[in-house]
């Protein structure tokens, strides 16, 4: 029998667990993989692919909520 205030694994339902916690989980496995690339790889390759990873991220987003990759480029590469 649990002692009372403890919870035991079995009693947690795991899908509130991550969805209360997901940024922490995002930063957590995000500093693992930051941190292997720069052991294997070093810093400035890791940032690199960092800077490509948000950048990918940003255009996906831009993409699934904006009206398309056509007019965000056009808002870079204006043509007088």
């Amino acid at each position: 029998m649990l002692e009372r205030g403890v919870i035991s694994l079995t009693d947690l339902n795991w899908w509130t667990l991550l969805s209360k916690n997901w940024g922490k989980i995002l930063g957590a496995l995000l500093g693992l993989v930051f941190a292997m690339l720069v052991i294997n790889y070093g810093f400035w390759v890791g940032v690199f692919v960092f800077l490509c990873i948000g950048i990918g991220l940003v255009l996906g987003w831009r993409l699934d909520v904006g009206p398309g990759l056509s007019r965000l480029l056009d808002r870079f590469f204006k043509s007088e």
